[in-house]
């Protein structure tokens, strides 16, 4: 059995820029492979997340994530990256490319179609509830090797750091880290760039993954505590890893828009034993 596989770098800097933003690997499917298979092509690929995709009957893409260990119930730049497979290379030409997933009903919005295309997820906000315990502050700030200023909890672990400079030079304790029990862990900031109001960073070694490049699904989160902490509901905001990534956020009500650009890196073919 031979499926088409495509890697999308999803929220590049700067537009389309090269080896900047999330890979992700996108498989379209006629119908679902078994979970195990599914997973062990996760493994494979070895990126942070692969995402498949099937076509329903009422037109819907029904989406399904795996990280190298394990399947997740939302990821953003897999989700961009999809939409790119989705409109760029299947012909899909609706404005808005409906989805379902593990959660529910979510949209992705083809922006500037005819030129260079981006997409807007419309995805649930998260808003993070304040952490009110010294031990877990405590045990996090040891493992981040950083002080805490106020930490929140949603799906992630939210760290909110002094400043900028406190995020970008932050070289956590990975073993640390893992034992903490949590999804992942963000650390965030206001951001001195005058384009931009917050920065982030992401860790996940729970689920396979040191440090994500770009992860859309964070902003679920840092989008409405950033929107509360500025007073404002339109926000641009960087993922400072190696890579890198750029977001535009805007919160309305209880969604979150948060669109990026892509670019179409690789594509090419598995091969599985039938």
């Amino acid at each position: 059995m031979d499926l088409p596989i495509f890697q999308i770098d999803a929220f590049t800097c700067q537009g389309d820029q090269i080896f900047s933003g999330n890979p992700a690997a996108v498989i379209p499917l006629n119908q679902w492979l078994a979970p195990h298979i599914m997973q062990s092509i996760a493994a494979e690929n070895n990126l942070s997340e692969t995402t498949f995709f099937v076509r329903q009957d009422d037109d819907k893409y029904a989406l399904r994530w795996f990280t190298p260990t394990s399947e997740v119930d939302l990821c953003g730049h897999a989700t961009l990256a999809a939409a790119h497979v989705m409109h760029q290379i299947l012909n899909d030409e609706r404005d808005v490319l409906p989805m379902v997933c593990g959660i529910g009903d979510i949209a992705v919005t083809v922006k500037n179609a005819e030129a260079s295309p981006t997409y807007q997820l419309d995805f649930p906000a998260r808003p993070p509830e304040l952490v009110s315990g010294k031990r877990l502050m405590n045990r996090l700030s040891k493992a981040l090797g950083k002080n805490i200023v106020a930490l929140y909890q949603a799906r992630d672990l939210i760290a909110v750091l002094d400043d900028d400079d406190a995020v970008l030079s932050c070289e956590p304790d990975q073993s640390l880290l893992a034992s903490i029990d949590c999804f992942a862990v963000a650390i965030t900031a206001a951001s001195k760039d005058d384009h931009l109001d917050f920065i982030s960073r992401f860790f996940a070694p729970q689920q396979g993954i040191a440090e994500d490049p770009v992860t859309g699904s964070s902003f679920c989160s840092l989008a409405p505590l950033w929107a509360e902490k500025l007073n404002k509901t339109t926000l641009k905001a960087k993922q400072c890893s190696q890579r890198g990534g750029e977001v535009s956020l805007a919160l309305n009500g209880d969604i979150v828009h948060i669109a990026g650009s892509t670019f179409h890196y690789m594509q090419g073919v598995i091969r599985i034993p039938d």
